[in-house]
């Protein structure tokens, strides 16, 4: 079961994909590429919030700063990428702890 933090995160990363790619033309090298780069680090900062800190969110800012990079998913994947490495995690520590008791 997603937690609400992690719902919420898949929400902004969807969100902002969404943006990305149906509006590229507004946000395609021109007047209006800072507000796709505020986008970016706005999205970032929130993620990080809510997901705390995994180094998958480095290489995807910097991915997102890449023209026509943002018009993949990038955003939605690392946040679909933290949250099953989390859950791996969680179920390794508890086969690790199962085991020893």
């Amino acid at each position: 079961m997603l937690t609400l933090r992690e719902i919420s995160a898949l929400a902004i990363a969807l969100l902002a994909d969404v943006i990305q790619i149906v509006l590229f033309p507004i946000f395609a090298e021109g007047v209006l590429s800072p507000f796709d780069d505020v986008l970016d680090g706005v999205v970032f900062i929130v993620l990080w919030g809510l997901l705390g800190w995994h180094f998958v969110l480095l290489p995807t800012a910097a991915t997102e700063l890449i023209p026509g990079a943002d018009l993949a998913p990038t955003w939605m994947a690392a946040v679909l990428f933290i949250i099953w490495r989390k859950r791996k995690a969680a179920q390794n520590a508890s086969n690790i702890i199962s085991r020893s008791t």
